[in-house]
């Protein structure tokens, strides 16, 4: 019989296989089905072509990841702006001083329910509303004045316009009177009611009024709203409207008003020292262009460790040991503190007193912690 040898013609890159009866090609489909042929090899895969990226499609995504840098930056500066605008120290001082209040009227575990900390969030809103309304427009009458003080600042720096930090210090009076109104506590709207015009009264330039002029006038209205307004006005809320109790006055809210209204004191003093030289130039008589900064500095460092000495003899006298115990060792520890930063404050720099003033906040953040472990 006659023998012959047949090849059929492989795809291109494959290699023709033989055995010794019969020979045969093995054709590598394009499509490959995962499995190998019986000689073990390999088979050849044909990668698919990358998909061609146009330039349009490339500079289209470089467009975009630029735009979201660039809406990243305007967030940023945005909240920056708004942030120093809301003068923050301010706005947790008040928080704090209400939060701690509040639980004054606290007189049991049972009194730490859900409905507390509702109500005393409601009650945070609109406040933290009318202190940047206070702050607000201290600014847009001040704007000159901050230039040389406080040129940090979004009016005084260019960020704001006028009519751009008017609109928000009006839409913040709206919103806080809005809403003390609609809650219906007559404490609250009182107290909202009282900031809203001792505030007006210390910065608009009207006759009668631009109460910041006077030394006196403008620690006066300062005292009152942190004092009276904060004080008793946000006790009188929890108390009366949210526990529905009589309206009482007790020790710890006796000792949280003579404590607020001193230290409201020598806040309304300190905050005067680094903007001597703005006053000065704007005919602002505040104590510091008056007295001088040095003297102002060490009668409000004179004022604190007094107040922290009649913590500790209040403290001897409470009935109860823990409280005895926390009110002695924290104004005793705070009064060590304040010396020793006093001493190592350097007078000559406006950085330095800035930085103790801001120092001034935050021991009064901490005063309004022990507040109401008072008994």
């Amino acid at each position: 019989m006659r023998r012959c040898c047949c090849f059929k013609r492989s795809v291109p890159g494959s290699q023709p296989v033989g055995s010794s009866n019969l020979f045969q090609s093995a054709v590598i489909s394009s499509k490959y089905d995962g499995s190998f042929p019986d000689n073990k090899k390999s088979p050849i895969i044909y990668a698919k072509p990358k998909a061609h990226v146009s330039i349009n499609d490339s500079a289209a995504v470089e467009s975009e990841t630029a735009n979201t840098q660039i809406s990243v930056e305007v967030l940023k500066d945005t909240w920056s702006a708004f942030y120093r605008f809301s003068r923050p120290h301010t706005v947790i001082g008040t928080v704090v001083a209400i939060a701690s209040v509040s639980l004054l009227a606290v007189q049991s575990g049972s009194d730490l329910s859900p409905v507390f900390f509702i109500e005393l969030l409601k009650a945070l809103i609109p406040a933290v509303f009318m202190n940047i309304y206070i702050v607000g427009l201290n600014q847009l009458f001040d704007v000159e004045i901050d230039k040389i003080n406080k040129p940090y600042l979004p009016i005084a720096s260019g960020e704001y316009s006028i009519e751009a930090a008017g609109a928000i210090v009006v839409a913040s009076a709206v919103v806080s009177l809005t809403m003390a109104w609609m809650i219906g506590s007559p404490p609250l709207l009182g107290a909202l009611l009282m900031g809203f015009f001792l505030g007006t009264a210390y910065s608009v330039d009207l006759p009668f009024l631009r109460w910041k002029r006077s030394a006196l006038a403008a620690a006066t209205s300062i005292l009152c709203v942190r004092t009276f307004a904060v004080q008793l006005a946000f006790y009188q809320h929890m108390q009366s409207f949210v526990y529905k109790r009589p309206a009482v006055v007790t020790k710890p809210l006796i000792f949280g008003l003579a404590f607020t209204f001193l230290f409201s004191t020598v806040i309304a003093l300190f905050k005067d020292i680094p903007d001597v030289e703005g006053d000065q130039y704007f005919g602002i008589q505040s104590f510091s262009v008056r007295l001088g900064p040095k003297r102002v500095f060490w009668l409000c460092v004179y004022l604190l460790q007094a107040l922290y000495c009649a913590a500790m003899i209040l403290g001897v006298a409470s009935p109860f040991m823990w409280s005895k115990f926390l009110m002695i060792s924290a104004h005793a520890l705070l009064s060590v503190i304040l010396w020793g930063r006093a001493h190592s404050t350097d007078l000559k720099s406006k950085a330095a007193i800035t930085s103790f003033y801001m120092f001034v906040w935050k021991l009064f953040y901490v005063e309004y912690l022990v507040l109401p472990f008072v008994r």
